[in-house]
């Protein structure tokens, strides 16, 4: 398809370079951890569709209705004729934004970005015969990293949706937004959705939902460890646990040992020992607050200029510009 094209700036082996890096650093720390982003290869990528489809799960409804109701506000303010998502997935949600800045006359390309190859190319050509003369540059690649390849030019809008930030740390979302920041040109802007702090059961219910698709999804990652690094780990010797911190006011995830155990990783020639009840920390998911939103943005130099909630106020998004 000639409105389609793919730049691969993580290859099958940095990709693998990359994740044995993560397994040594965090199996071999106490307590142990791996980042979310491994949970994402083909299986991955299908298990979280599921789940944001899931009765417990609200943010992707939440962010859909804002999405409906706003996307011509956020048309309008950012007049962007370029859209660069990152952790762009399926690019479902996307179609609001793209019709939205097509209607308003703007729209002449997407860049969608996210880690696995597979997931992007099938999204990208999907997105590219929906909307017949937009060009389509997807870019497979690591947000935390290769934030200085993405394509430039053009009126910017930059967007993380789904609740992604809330993925990485403090300091790496600092991190992560003075990248932007610094990538910037005068009239980009920068869209971002947050999930907002709420009621404790309702938070954990969303990353422990009844069917368990969760639970697998959570437990991907070690079949991703078996399949690209030659570890041995059985994934259904690890329970499935959700809690809310309440000091950091995020969702951690862990996966839990049955039972006392040891693990090989042989391509790192890595042995991994867990004792019974030992916890394995996969993903951390930050909730928010309007004030800090705006003034993690301020600390990178982005000056918040629109905020859109659901009518429940669950879920929030956000425009920011330079300045």
């Amino acid at each position: 398809m000639e409105d389609f094209r793919i730049g691969v700036h993580l290859s099958a082996g940095e990709l693998t370079r990359t994740l044995a890096a993560d397994a040594v650093a965090g199996l071999t720390a106490s307590p142990k951890w791996l980042p979310p982003k491994w949970f994402y290869d083909e299986r991955g990528s299908a298990l979280f569709d599921q789940i944001t489809r899931l009765p417990e799960y609200y943010p992707t409804r939440r962010e859909k209705q804002i999405l409906e109701s706003c996307a011509g506000q956020i048309a309008a303010a950012s007049r962007a004729d370029t859209l660069v998502e990152l952790g762009s997935g399926t690019s479902e949600k996307t179609r609001w934004l793209l019709t939205a800045l097509r209607a308003a006359g703007t729209l002449g390309r997407y860049v969608p970005v996210d880690v696995d190859e597979v997931t992007i190319e099938r999204a990208g050509l999907a997105i590219a015969a929906a909307y017949p003369g937009l060009e389509v540059e997807a870019v497979c690649a690591d947000f935390e990293r290769h934030l200085d390849v993405l394509p430039t030019g053009g009126r910017r809008l930059v967007a993380m949706l789904g609740g992604t930030i809330g993925n990485l740390r403090p300091d790496q979302r600092k991190d992560f937004f003075a990248q932007v920041s610094t990538g910037m040109q005068p009239g980009d802007c920068l869209l971002l959705g947050t999930d907002l702090v709420k009621d404790t059961g309702r938070l954990v219910a969303a990353y422990d939902d009844r069917a368990g698709v969760t639970a697998e999804f959570n437990r991907n990652v070690l079949r991703v460890l078996n399949h690209q690094l030659a570890a041995d780990f059985d994934p259904q010797a690890f329970d499935h646990l959700a809690l809310f911190d309440h000091e950091n006011e995020w969702i951690e995830m862990h996966l839990v040992a049955r039972e006392a155990m040891v693990c090989t990783v042989a391509a790192v020639d890595l042995e991994v020992r867990f004792g019974a009840g030992e916890r394995l920390r996969t993903e951390i998911s930050a909730k928010f607050r309007r004030e800090r939103v705006e003034g993690e943005l301020a600390d990178a130099g982005l000056r918040l200029t629109h905020w859109w909630t659901d009518p429940a106020g669950d879920y929030a998004l956000s425009l920011a510009r330079l300045g």
